[in-house]
């Protein structure tokens, strides 16, 4: 895919969804961190559901760092690898609070180093909390990439590092939100939804599959 087409994609998908942000509901940088943790193998709607609970009875890292795993399970049980979650999330709290007071620190080095939190999750926070040029990549991200022929890669980090090279530098910083959405609800894994595809004459998985839609 050239330079033009990669810079019209993002200008559309900035067009078609000027705000786009994170699905996750938090109000704080810490709440923003659990609630990305809980999210890796669930749904953004499943981790609104239990941390709307969670939060109300523990929502900073000094009160969730004070719940025993057990009683942190019973609020996040809907969720995938909750036991596993929980454990993580009260790790993670304690050491936030006993080193940092509680606030996020802006270190990917530091960020990684947490229980429960690998390099997309760090992007994540990055991105989303500090306002840093990084994309996190996701299955939808991944997928999309891929699919779309915007930077083709066989795992992850290779999406993310190809992505972060060749997206245009003034779309940057709203990349991951812009895709991840457009992943999610337009170019889905199953039946995409290419005829409501905003970046349909664009895209390069179109010529592949020859479909062809009424303008």
């Amino acid at each position: 895919m050239n330079p033009k087409k990669r810079r019209e994609i993002f200008s559309l998908l900035k067009q078609s969804n000027p705000d786009a942000k994170t699905e996750l509901l938090y109000n704080s940088p810490f709440q923003l961190l659990i609630a990305v943790i809980l999210s890796a193998q669930a749904t953004d709607i499943s981790v609104n559901k239990a941390t709307r609970k969670l939060f109300s009875v523990a929502s900073s890292a000094k009160k969730l760092s004070k719940l025993s795993i057990k009683t942190i399970e019973t609020y996040i049980n809907t969720i995938g690898l909750y036991k596993t979650k929980a454990k993580n999330i009260q790790l993670t709290s304690k050491y936030i609070e006993d080193h940092y007071n509680g606030a996020i620190p802006h270190d990917r080095y530091i960020l990684e180093s947490l229980p429960g939190v690998g390099r997309k999750t760090a992007n994540v926070i990055l991105n989303t909390i500090f306002g840093d040029p990084v994309i996190a990549v996701d299955t939808h991200i991944f997928r999309l990439a891929n699919r779309i022929n915007l930077a083709g890669g066989s795992s992850p980090l290779e999406v993310e590092k190809r992505l972060t090279k060749l997206t245009p530098k003034e779309y940057l910083i709203d990349a991951h939100h812009l895709l991840i959405l457009h992943g999610r609800y337009v170019c889905k894994a199953k039946n995409p939804a290419c005829s409501n595809c905003i970046i349909y004459d664009l895209c390069e998985f179109n010529k592949k599959t020859k479909k062809v839609f009424p303008s």
